[in-house]
Parts: C-alpha cells; sequence; structure tokens
C-alpha cells in the first residue's frame, strides 16, 4: 500500500514537499508515461529505477511481453485503410456526405498525451464509437480470478490511459484488459474511487522523483524474483547490509549476547532468532553466469564485420571465426584490427562495448552507445571525490579489501610462513583501516604490496628456470611481470565496462587520483580483485604450464608476450572470471564476472548513501 510519505523510511518531509505537478520545478519530463506509472504502483523502487536513473534490463518475461505486443506495435496502416473505407461508405460513395453514421475505428499503437494530466502514453489499441473511446491493453499472461478483474498496476495503467483520452475530448468511462494467455478480455469500470487513487499514484510518483532518493527494496517480496531489475535493485542484498549496519550500530551502544536475526525471519515478523551460519542468508536473485561472453580478436591486419546476426573475422578474405551477436558481451581488439562501420554501429546499438587495446596488451580506449542515464550517480561521486575526507573512507574500503585477500591467497599456498609475512599483512590492514590522509592509505598500501609480492614470487621461484625478485613494469623485465601487467591490463578494462554500465564515471577515482586517460575508479575497486583474480592467474597459468620461455619475447631488456601467450593467458583469465565462488555476505555462489558487477552496484549504493559504507569482496 502506497499511501504516505510516512512508507518510505529513506524521505522525509523536506525532499517530499506536497507539490502538483504544475508546480513542481524539476528537471524532470513534464508527463509520466503511464507504463511507468505501472511500475511505480508494482513496486515504487521499480519505478524510480526506470523512469529517474533509466534502468533497464530484459528478461524471459519482458521478451513474451514484447512478442505478445508484435502485432499492436506495428504501423497501424490497416487501421487507417479501414477509416477511409468506413469514410466512403457513410457519404454513400459518391463524395457526397449523406445522413452521418458512427464508425467503428480501431486505432493501434497511438501516442497521446495530457499536459494537465501530466500524464503520456502510448495505447496499444484504441476503440472509438463516435467519441466513446475504450483504450484496450494487452498483457502477458492469463487473467487473475479476483473481484476486481485485474491487480492494481494495471488497473491504474488502465484508468491513466482514460484520463489521456478524456483531456482530449473523448468519453472514456471504462477500458478493456486484453490478457494474451487466457485470451480473454477484462472490462474496468473508471470509478471515482479508481480515478483518485490514480490521480494520487501520479502525485506520489512525482514527489518520489523530485526528492531523488531511491525508495527502499521490498522485504522477501515474491514480486522481485521475478522482477528483471532484480540484479540491478539488488533488494535481498541491500536489506541484509543495512539490517547489519543497525545491528552494529546498536551493539557499539548496548552490546548484545544474542546472534544477529536472519534478515528474512525479522522482516517476516516471526519473532525467532535464526543462527547467523544458515545458508543461503539471502535469496539467490541473479543467475551465476552470463550467457554472453567477450570476443577477443588480435590476429593483425584482420577485420571484425557483421553478416546478419553473426559477427565475422576476415583475414585476407579468409574466415577465421564466426559469433553470434547474442552470445558476445564485449568486443576486445589488439593493435592493428579493423572493425566494420556496420558492425560497429550494431554493437553500440545493442549496448556492446568495444575495448581497444596496443598490440602488447595496453588498454587505452573503449567505444560504446550513450553512457548511463543515471546522472544523479555521477554527481554523487563527484561530490564525493571532491570531498578528501569522504573519498578516504572509501578508499580505506578498497586498501583494506586488497591486503585481506592478499593475505588469504599467500595463506592458502604458503607451506611455511617463516619471515612473517601473514602478521604483517594483518597489522598493516588495520592500520589502513584507521588510515587518517589520503597519503598515509598509499604508503600504507605500498609496503603491504612489498611484503605481499615478496611471498608471492617466492610460490614461483624454484618450479621454473626464471626467477623474480620484486613488481617491475612499464616495461616489465621479466616473464612473471609481463604476465601480471597484461592480466592487470585485462581487469580494469573488465571493471571500466562494468563501472560504466553501472552508470559511474570510470575516470574519477577516490584512491587514485585523477590523470589524462587514466580510469582511476576502474583501478581503485581493481585493488580488492588483484589478488583473487589477477595473482591466481599469473599463478595459475605458470604453474599449469600454460605459458613457457616460448610464450614471450625479449628485446632491450623488456619482456612481453607473444600472440600465443596472450591467447593462454586470457583464456587462464576468462576461466577465472566464470569461476563460481561463494559470496562471503550473502551466501550464494556466483561466478567473478559476476560478483564484479554485483560489488560495482553496491558501491554505488554506498555513494548514494543507500548503504552506510562500501563492503568489499573479500574471500575466507
Amino acid at each position: 500500500m502506497i499511501d504516505t510519505v510516512e512508507n518510505y523510511p529513506s524521505l522525509n518531509a523536506e525532499d517530499c514537499q506536497l507539490k502538483t505537478v504544475a508546480e513542481s520545478d524539476t528537471d524532470l519530463p513534464d508527463m509520466i508515461p503511464v507504463r511507468m506509472l505501472n511500475e511505480f504502483t508494482y513496486c515504487p523502487r521499480l519505478g524510480y529505477l526506470e523512469w529517474v536513473e533509466g534502468e533497464w534490463a530484459g528478461n524471459l518475461e519482458t521478451m513474451e511481453g514484447t512478442f505478445g505486443h508484435r502485432r499492436v506495435d506495428q504501423a497501424p496502416k490497416r487501421a487507417q485503410r479501414k477509416a477511409e473505407s468506413g469514410e466512403s461508405k457513410a457519404d454513400g460513395g459518391n463524395g457526397q456526405s449523406g445522413e452521418l453514421k458512427e464508425q467503428s475505428v480501431h486505432a493501434r499503437s497511438l501516442m497521446l498525451s495530457a499536459p494537465k494530466e501530466g500524464l503520456l502514453a502510448k495505447l496499444d489499441l484504441l476503440e472509438l464509437e463516435g467519441m466513446v473511446a475504450t483504450p484496450v491493453d494487452y498483457k502477458r499472461g492469463k487473467a487473475p480470478q479476483i473481484p476486481e478483474g485485474a491487480y492494481e498496476p494495471e488497473r491504474v495503467q488502465l484508468c491513466a490511459q482514460g484520463l489521456i483520452l478524456r483531456e482530449n475530448g473523448f468519453q472514456c468511462d471504462r477500458g478493456v484488459l486484453y490478457f494474451i494467455a487466457s485470451k480473454k478480455r477484462v472490462t474496468i469500470e473508471f470509478t471515482e474511487e479508481l480515478i483518485a487513487r490514480t490521480r494520487q499514484l501520479r502525485d506520489e510518483f512525482r514527489r518520489t522523483a523530485v526528492a531523488g532518493i531511491l525508495p527502499p527494496p521490498l522485504i522477501d517480496s515474491p514480486k522481485c524474483p521475478r522482477c528483471s531489475l532484480v540484479g540491478i535493485c539488488l533488494p535481498d542484498e541491500t536489506n541484509l547490509l543495512q539490517l547489519e549496519a543497525r545491528h552494529l550500530e546498536v551493539a557499539a551502544v548496548v552490546p548484545s549476547p544474542f546472534p544477529l536475526p536472519r534478515f528474512g525471519a525479522e522482516c517476516n515478523g516471526e519473532g525467532t532468532m535464526i543462527d547467523d551460519s544458515a545458508e543461503p542468508r539471502v535469496r539467490k536473485l541473479i543467475p551465476s553466469n552470463d550467457d554472453a561472453l567477450p570476443l577477443y580478436v588480435q590476429t593483425q591486419g584482420a577485420m571484425l564485420g557483421k553478416s546478419g546476426d553473426r559477427l565475422t573475422i576476415k583475414y585476407k578474405d579468409e574466415v577465421l571465426a564466426e559469433r553470434r551477436l547474442m552470445d558476445v558481451s564485449q568486443v576486445s581488439l589488439f593493435g592493428n584490427v579493423m572493425i566494420s562501420a556496420q558492425a560497429l554501429r550494431e554493437l553500440t546499438t545493442r549496448g556492446i562495448p568495444v575495448c581497444h587495446m596496443t598490440y602488447g596488451g595496453w588498454f587505452h580506449g573503449l567505444t560504446s552507445g550513450l553512457v548511463h542515464k543515471n546522472v544523479e550517480l555521477r554527481i554523487r561521486q563527484f561530490e564525493i571525490a571532491a570531498n578528501p575526507e569522504r573519498a578516504l573512507k572509501i578508499a580505506r574500503c578498497f586498501i583494506s579489501g586488497k591486503i585481506r585477500n592478499s593475505r588469504t591467497l599467500l595463506r592458502r599456498h604458503l607451506t611455511a610462513d617463516e619471515t612473517g609475512i601473514l602478521p604483517s599483512l594483518a597489522e598493516f590492514r588495520h592500520k589502513a583501516e584507521r588510515a587518517t590522509s589520503a597519503e598515509t592509505l598509499l604508503g600504507l598500501e605500498g609496503m603491504a604490496a612489498k611484503i605481499y609480492f615478496a611471498g608471492l614470487f617466492a610460490l614461483l621461484n624454484g618450479r621454473h628456470d626464471f626467477d623474480v625478485n620484486d613488481r617491475n613494469r612499464r616495461p616489465p623485465k621479466d616473464p612473471v611481470n609481463a604476465v601480471l601487467s597484461f592480466v592487470y591490463s585485462l581487469l580494469v578494462k573488465e571493471l571500466t565496462i562494468v563501472l560504466q554500465g553501472v552508470g559511474f564515471d570510470p575516470m574519477l577515482g577516490f584512491f587514485h587520483r585523477p590523470r589524462y586517460g587514466r580510469p582511476s575508479l576502474a583501478l581503485d575497486v581493481a585493488e580488492e580483485y588483484r589478488p583473487l583474480i589477477g595473482d591466481s592467474v599469473a599463478l595459475m597459468a605458470f604453474n599449469n604450464g600454460e605459458v613457457d620461455h616460448s610464450s614471450f619475447l625479449e628485446r632491450a631488456g623488456a619482456v612481453t608476450l607473444t600472440e600465443a601467450g596472450r591467447k593462454s593467458v586470457i583464456a587462464a583469465f576468462e576461466r577465472r572470471l566464470e569461476q563460481e565462488v561463494t559470496h562471503p555476505t550473502f551466501g550464494y555462489r556466483v561466478s567473478y564476472r559476476r560478483i564484479l558487477e554485483v560489488q560495482a552496484r553496491l558501491l554505488a549504493r554506498a555513494v548514494t548513501g543507500e548503504l552506510p559504507e562500501y563492503v568489499p569482496f573479500c574471500t575466507r
């Protein structure tokens, strides 16, 4: 039920001044699409995400809905021909107007607006009998067996269409919902109660959008698993982190011997305390992996083109490979690889980014469609970056997560810790979490990294016919550092795409200071994943024999990977991203690739203030 502002804990009276649509002095569009009003009625958070932040994601149900609307979405040429035919019959076919008769007209896919009501709609079907109009809205699924004939979001959406028709001079007292699965028409009367409810929700939607604060997620709602935006909304994850934050605040004041209540039980009012170790702690609402995967092209002189719904890779008129566009999540081009205008246009239209890498693997450019519409997130990001104290708070989380994961990797592989590396890393982690300045944090990160790499290189020395003693780069002087630099570049490329997709500006970070051409925020977020992904890939590639001396070239004291060596490292990197791991906070198993996105969205929630702080991903 959405009756008052009090139902939104994150909003307050100052944020939600009771303004009418006409009085609202915002840059929001003047008219609310009735489809968005439907979403807001169904879930206020969903409506806000789609209309205000411009988020969108498809799933099976949205595809079924699009398929069901294929007929009404076509250009209404047939309806126009019928209308013209009806007019010719009305005048007797001789061009003279005889006795006027009301004609039945069907108009499909009709866009109408009502500025006074502040509503905008694309009507699936409009049935006209003279000036009596009946909107018909197509719905996937079967008609629900309830007294009202349909659920509130559908009734409100249809009533909003009726209000638009009334403002345009038509008589509209009822509408029809056509349920495709059951092939049933359900008539909805536009009663005074339904009209008042529709206008109330319209005004609440406008006030919520004006406040600029994302409504709280639903709690244990059966709506969430079927929502296409569940991977963006993260309802259970957000609720759990907020609950734990409140628990820690209470515990800091009054220490409690009781365990933290499980999130679902407490919110359902069951009044029972469930062991915090129960799994899963939240519902697994997102898939473990994405079916679409990156495409890497590094054959020099190759051409990436498009043929139908497939990408083709050609070299001197020879087709090297083909990939379906639906199976491609991103494209990475190394060195002198060409791409046709048709392929580039199709990729940007579908939202598939094109990454440009140097021949040696240095990530230097990204081609994508229009950037994310969520301007509010970037505004908050710039505000925090300009505030040293707030930026330091987030930067401490990045570095703490990096040192914890570095210690975990060494703890798993070191047979003996004779030099005391693990205690030293634990000490540096605690100091990093209490750092009072960015300079202090940078120094602690550097000292912890020096100790960590000494332990990491010890895992490799003696197992191969080459030794490495320190971390070096620009250029790397040994095979191990060449692989590390290349993998780090791939990781930053991956995170740049993820952060831009979430709505961040990847160029402005909180720990790495801005520098021309450097994706500072991607480098920030990469810190906690360097041991888990980058260093683990290097260990795997060397210890499994996937790279050897034939995989490298050495010139003037610098070492780089050959084309075959890069191919082997890329394969190891992709395997690591596809590997499933249990999320330490939420308890479900997802791939590292999916974790990158989940953590980036949690960072966005922390930046916008919905979460009190960012919780880094740290394995146990």
